[in-house]
């Protein structure tokens, strides 16, 4: 019995081991990496790059394009959960609770989804090059033809320093909106429809429905979104670098941390710097995941 408890136990450490080995192989010691690199002025080429401490990280306390990417990564850590989980919300209601009975969805639901959800089938890289072709300033653009046809001026959506953020905001937006909505859709679904039903009976609307029951019974649900989509604010690398002009560009008006980290890197070759700016946006990362937990704890909803 002793010898099948320790096989049993055995057996099971083994395959434990396995994902724990590559974990710290593939996560844990590119870290440990990018932190000793950090205190070098390494330039890619040199097998024994010089240590310099926080010479990095002082002059990145300096670098005023630095401050430039974070202010966009703070608005965007603010502007894009809150906007992409309010539609998404808005839309799951629709599709699952806003038809007529007020317990099913509208007609269609099912239809819908696919739709919401077809921007997620394409890669990042190619939503970026479809919203340049958009957001073409001449005729041939999908906004500014209509608006130059009728004889007025064109929007520059990514030549103008003051609409460049928005228009990268609204493509973010739109490409993360339908994830949601399948995954608040799901939510909702294991929501038991004679909830809605008893409300219904006792006069509730639908304000009500989704304020009183839809909303404290996806809690849990929302919060997790809001960190996914907050990860995905303090990144946003792909559409940045793709679809701006000059890669967060004009005058880095769309530039975030990301960006930094790959054109100090692979471009000026400053691969010390570019680790001092990935162990910073590291702190950010976690420390946005870890208050947002926190600030969104509430005691669990049973039903």
């Amino acid at each position: 019995m002793l010898f099948n408890r320790y096989r049993r136990g055995l057996f099971i450490t083994a395959f434990l081991a396995a994902p724990v080995i590559l974990y710290l192989v593939y996560v844990i010691s590119p870290l440990l990496q990018a932190f000793r690199i950090a205190m070098t002025d390494w330039r890619g080429v040199t097998a024994t790059p010089d240590f310099i401490g926080l010479d990095n990280f002082v002059r990145l306390f300096k670098d005023g394009v630095f401050w430039k990417a974070v202010s966009h990564n703070a608005m965007l850590l603010v502007l894009l959960p809150l906007l992409t989980i309010v539609i998404a919300l808005f839309f799951a209601f629709l599709l699952n609770v806003g038809g007529r009975k007020g317990s099913s969805g509208i007609a269609g639901s099912k239809f819908y989804r696919v739709v919401f959800f077809f921007p997620q089938v394409l890669a990042v890289a190619v939503v970026g090059v479809l919203f340049q072709q958009v957001f073409r300033p001449d005729g041939s653009g999908m906004l500014n033809g209509p608006l130059i046809a009728l004889g007025a001026k064109p929007v520059g959506f990514l030549s103008d320093p003051g609409v460049a953020f928005w228009s990268v905001l609204g493509v973010l937006v739109w490409q993360a909106v339908g994830f949601y909505v399948v995954l608040f859709s799901a939510g909702l679904a294991s929501i038991p429809r004679d909830m809605f039903e008893a409300a219904q009976i006792d006069g509730a609307g639908r304000f009500s429905l989704f304020f009183r029951i839809t909303l404290p019974l996806l809690w849990d649900t929302i919060q997790v979104a809001w960190v996914y989509l907050g990860i995905l604010a303090l990144d946003a690398f792909a559409i940045v670098w793709v679809m701006t002009d000059q890669h967060g560009g004009p005058d880095w008006s769309t530039t975030v941390m990301a960006a930094e980290i790959y054109r100090n890197a692979f471009q000026y070759f400053r691969f010390g710097y570019a680790s001092a700016l990935g162990v910073m946006m590291f702190f950010f990362t976690v420390g946005f995941a870890i208050l947002s937990l926190r600030l969104s704890r509430r005691e669990r909803i049973e039903y």
